[in-house]
C-alpha cells in the first residue's frame, strides 16, 4: 500500500503560500500543480482549504492564481465580491471567459519545473 505522506496544516499551508507567492504577475497555476510540487500529489483540496485562508496570509498570497487544472476559476466564490477573483486576473494581463482563463496552456506556470523545491 503506498504510503501518504503526513502534514502539519500550518506547515503544509505555508508552503502552499510560498509557492503562491512566487507565481509571477499575469500567469496561473492550479491546486494540483501545488501539491504536485510540494510532493504530495494527492492533496489538490488541501491546498484549496489553503486558498481559503489564504487572505489572512502575511505576506500577502495572491490566490487569485491558483484555479483548478482546465483554468476554471473554482475559487472565485470565496473573493469578496465573487468578481474579485477574475477582475485582479485582468489586472494582470489574464483574460477570463466565463469564469475561465483563455489561453490557459500558455498562462500555465507549473511550480514543479520553475522552483527548486
Amino acid at each position: 500500500m503506498k504510503e501518504t505522506p503526513t502534514y502539519n496544516r500550518e506547515s503544509f499551508y505555508e508552503s502552499v503560500f510560498e509557492i503562491v507567492r512566487a507565481i509571477p504577475k499575469g500567469r496561473v497555476t492550479s491546486y494540483g500543480a501545488i501539491a504536485a510540487a510540494l510532493g504530495a500529489r494527492s492533496s489538490s483540496r488541501m491546498v484549496g482549504y489553503a486558498m481559503n485562508v489564504a487572505g489572512t496570509a502575511h505576506p500577502k498570497v495572491p490566490a487569485h492564481r491558483v484555479v483548478n487544472s482546465k483554468g476554471l476559476l473554482t475559487g472565485r466564490h470565496h473573493f469578496s465580491p465573487p468578481e474579485k477573483m477574475e477582475e485582479l486576473l485582468r489586472k494582470e494581463g489574464v483574460t477570463v471567459e466565463e469564469h475561465q482563463v483563455k489561453d490557459f496552456k500558455n498562462k500555465f506556470w507549473d511550480p514543479s519545473e520553475e522552483l527548486s523545491i
